[in-house]
């Protein structure tokens, strides 16, 4: 990871898109490299170590989604996915391969660059330490500082965007938190009706807490959802 300029991958096979990319995100004063293959794309990730990744689905040799599956087996870097395909079911499927974020075409300079502002906050290890950096919520255990989650002393390895969703819960635990709170506040400003990113995510975090049946993380439908260290006596749909 860079210290100073952040270093952005772009992957695309669209010339010109690419193009306007490379001189936009520049003047922004970000590092770009750039491919434009699947195969070209992973590499690309191994060797220069990018702080984001921009990936377009519609590649010529793979698809893009295999890509981040690729990367996501042994990367956190964060992924941007850019389609033309804006169906909830490709966002979803895209999410559940390891994407933290999708961007459909057409899309605006100003929007990509907001995008990609938020995957540097929250995909960045070095972020400011929180004053009380310890959450415990039953056996769950959660060092903000050195971003490590721990259950019943088994450590859980999350990504950078599960962590960030899970210590916020846990931040508020036993409080019931909507939808648009939580994707406001862990994702950004203007997330606040993708709420299919935090079905993909609870479902992520509940596997590998080790809680299948959401005693843990609780769902209320149409609502939001909350992290309880114990089963509330009440009951809850």
């Amino acid at each position: 990871m860079t210290t100073t300029v952040p270093r952005i991958l772009v992957v695309d096979d669209e010339v010109p898109l690419l193009r306007a990319l490379q001189i936009g995100l520049r003047a922004k004063g970000y590092e770009i490299v750039t491919a434009t293959t699947a195969e070209d794309g992973v590499s690309a990730t191994a060797v220069h170590d990018p702080d984001v990744v921009v990936l377009d689905l519609g590649l010529p040799d793979a698809d893009g989604i295999e890509v981040c599956r690729r990367i996501r087996s042994w990367s956190d870097v964060p992924i941007i996915v850019l389609s033309a395909h804006g169906a909830d079911s490709r966002k979803v499927e895209a999410l559940d391969e390891g994407a933290d974020d999708f961007v459909t075409k057409p899309f605006s300079m100003a929007e990509l660059q907001a995008r990609i502002r938020v995957a540097l906050r929250h995909g960045s290890p070095r972020a400011t330490a929180p004053d009380d950096p310890t959450l415990v919520v039953g056996d769950l255990r959660i060092d903000r500082a050195q971003r490590v989650v721990e259950r019943g002393g088994r450590r859980v390895e999350l990504t950078p965007r599960e962590f960030d969703l899970l210590a916020f819960l846990a931040a508020h635990a036993g409080r019931v938190l909507t939808h648009r709170m939580v994707l406001e506040q862990v994702w950004g400003p203007g997330y606040g009706s993708e709420i299919h990113y935090l079905r993909v995510y609870a479902n992520r975090l509940r596997q590998k807490l080790g809680d299948p049946q959401g005693t843990m993380l609780r769902t209320f439908p149409g609502v939001g959802y909350q992290l309880v260290g114990e089963e509330p006596a009440g009951p809850t749909s």
